[in-house]
């Protein structure tokens, strides 16, 4: 089923690439994108991570991004760390936080992101992101959730498929408070 639209955000304590543990209240009276991924040398993933770093100065001040990714630290450092991400890159090793936020699986979904987004995927390997090593689940899908100030999610975003995530400028709107990304939504 799935988190869903004002709900809390469930709480979490989890270790960033550089060995700092995070939780939510770090980000407490911020709105945060909290960007769940596959394992740390998936194309998709790291493509996308790529694009949110190149979009981070849009956001503003008071808006944070957490990445999460089912991947060990030390895996997660080797593929992620060249990102150099001005928001926490974090390892759900047992991917306990991925439980909990209902995160889906699907080998469909593998198969429709491997076929219906060639061009991301070949653009991302052609970035350097080769999954090299899959340490991680293969089948595990994208979820995107946006949290207002009060740790309420205001959208949850479950991803059809491996390379399917909230479209960059709902997450620029929202972080720049505008209120008219549910009408964005029914438009998608």
């Amino acid at each position: 089923m799935g988190l869903v639209t004002g709900q809390q955000a469930p709480e979490f304590t989890l270790i960033d690439i550089s060995d700092t543990k995070f939780t939510l209240e770090k980000v407490k009276g911020k709105r945060f994108l909290l960007t769940f991924y596959r394992f740390a040398s998936c194309p998709f993933c790291n493509l996308r991570l790529h694009n949110i770093i190149n979009d981070y100065r849009n956001y503003g001040e008071d808006f944070e991004v957490i990445a999460i990714f089912d991947s060990t630290k030390i895996n997660l450092e080797k593929f992620t760390s060249r990102h150099k991400a001005p928001f926490p890159i974090l390892a759900d090793e047992d991917n306990h936080i991925h439980h909990i936020y209902q995160i889906e699986h699907s080998i469909s979904g593998v198969i429709k992101g491997i076929i219906f987004r060639l061009p991301a995927l070949i653009s991302g390997m052609f970035k350097g992101y080769i999954p090299w090593r899959i340490k991680g689940s293969i089948t595990g899908m994208p979820a995107d959730f946006l949290v207002d100030e009060n740790g309420i999610i205001q959208t949850a975003y479950y991803g059809s498929d491996e390379g399917d995530h909230i479209p960059l400028h709902l997450v620029r709107r929202f972080a720049q408070r505008r209120d008219e990304i549910e009408m964005d939504f029914q438009e998608v």
